[in-house]
């Protein structure tokens, strides 16, 4: 008699997760876009504003990109990313759940050369999209892991259940370069000349982009932030995780940071993604 035993493992994770994106007290129209969907080897399913859900047996991305161009090409380009994006993910599943290393890196690089090479194509091709370009950062969710990948000035949080907020993933602009050296602070950064110029993007124009990849292990209680400059323009560091820590249980959680962020600002589209990390739910006793 033979008998197939299945090893043990530590209980699976849930994500609870909300996203909302706002157009701001000032344009005319919405260039940011947010992304939220869970995949395994089979299929994309797109997921709503907020929800919960266990990570046993599928992966979680979710991404926040800011369009630029004329006219409302911005708008198409950060749709254009985010759409994108749905295309490698199955097929990335299956090489994931095999268990060969570095993966990960390897599949966002190769998603991202994807869309950098569609923006600049639609930009030589179309007047109206002449240097249209997006940023764009992404966070994949596996059962113990962030993976990472961005490029331009949206950015990507790491609050852990006990420790501060930090900023994960680098400006690409002069002003981020000066901030990680040291040489300018967060007050400085916010209000110097160049803060808006960027060094690198998909697209635009860029014949090469490098973009920024990593990973960061994640524990219960440990909550994340994908978000566009609007919000940062809006809300101090200090001020973001002090709020994402008391956000009131009966709001969602983006909802409570955009809205602020808006009242104090506005002056740009502003969209947030919070996706926090929980313990599973107690086994039921025999």
């Amino acid at each position: 008699m033979s008998t197939d035993l299945q090893p043990l493992s530590a209980p699976t994770r849930l994500l609870r997760w909300s996203g909302l994106t706002h157009v701001g007290r000032v344009r005319a129209n919405n260039e940011d876009a947010f992304l939220a969907l869970n995949f395994d080897g089979h299929e994309v399913r797109f997921l709503g504003k907020i929800g919960e859900a266990s990570l046993a047996g599928t992966d979680f991305v979710f991404a926040v990109s800011d369009g630029m161009g004329g006219a409302k090409s911005g708008e198409f380009a950060s749709r254009i990313t985010v759409d994108r994006i749905t295309k490698l993910l199955p097929r990335s599943f299956r090489l994931t759940a095999a268990g060969i290393a570095g993966v990960h890196g390897d599949i966002l690089a190769e998603l991202f050369t994807a869309i950098h090479r569609d923006l600049l194509q639609l930009g030589f091709s179309y007047e109206e999209c002449a240097g249209m370009g997006a940023t764009l950062s992404l966070a994949w969710f596996t059962p113990e892991w962030m993976h990472f990948a961005h490029v331009g000035d949206s950015r990507i949080y790491y609050l852990p259940r006990d420790g501060g907020l930090t900023q994960v993933t680098h400006d690409h602009s002069h002003v981020g370069w000066l901030r990680r050296k040291g040489e300018i602070n967060e007050r400085e950064a916010r209000s110097h000349p160049r803060r808006n110029a960027l060094n690198q993007a998909l697209g635009a124009g860029h014949q090469f982009v490098e973009p920024h990849f990593g990973s960061v292990g994640h524990q219960p209680g440990d909550r994340f932030l994908i978000c566009s400059d609007g919000l940062v323009d809006g809300l101090w560091d200090r001020q973001i995780e002090e709020m994402i820590r008391t956000a009131p249980a009966t709001e969602p959680v983006a909802k409570h940071i955009v809205e602020e962020a808006v009242r104090s600002s506005g002056r740009d589209n502003t969209t947030a993604v919070v996706v926090e990390v929980l313990a599973p739910a107690p086994a039921p006793a025999p």
